[in-house]
């Protein structure tokens, strides 16, 4: 390749001649825009921090999640289900090997208990547990704690014992 003017006009002179161009462009543009009543901005854009997207405008995915839950009224069993899953880090190892949350329903965490040596142990502790999930859910958020001891819940089997004295009742 040469040094040689093409069409007669150098490189710097046609860059010139495209800068002037778009220049005399801009000018009749923000004419155009003049005319509308669409001035242009004299200050660049500022973002502020509740600027509103148009829907269709990407999002951050934890913002994106935090309005889904929102909008839904997830937030609280959400909540909940995530201390749930973090039971043995909240309570501690000791008393996580021997318990398990079931539910969570108008304010009341219902506890399983493996023994009744510790249901009789998170009843003494209740009042810990709710400060210590209210501080992971929200004050308020739990008003109480119940607990299941490993016989409570539905019995499974046939047979049952009707009425009547037997050889080993002492009431009688």
């Amino acid at each position: 390749m040469s040094d040689e003017p093409v069409g007669g006009q150098s490189p710097q002179g046609a860059a010139a001649k495209g800068a002037a161009l778009a220049r005399e462009k801009l000018a009749q543009a923000k004419a155009d825009a003049a005319r509308r009543g669409q001035l242009p901005r004299t200050e660049p854009r500022r973002r502020s921090s509740g600027q509103r997207r148009d829907a269709g405008d990407p999002q951050l995915f934890g913002k994106a999640i935090r309005d889904l839950l929102a909008d839904r009224g997830w937030e609280q069993p959400v909540a909940v289900g995530g201390v749930f899953g973090r039971w043995r880090e909240i309570v501690g190892p000791d008393l996580a090997a021997h318990t398990k949350p079931e539910s969570f329903e108008d304010g009341e965490v219902f506890v399983a208990a493996d023994s009744t040596a510790w249901a009789t142990q998170v009843r003494l502790l209740a009042a810990t547990l709710v400060r210590r999930l209210n501080e992971e859910l929200g004050d308020g958020t739990v008003k109480r704690v119940r607990v299941r001891g490993p016989g409570a819940g539905p019995r499974q089997g046939g047979l049952r014992v009707r009425g009547g004295q037997g050889p080993g009742d002492t009431y009688g």
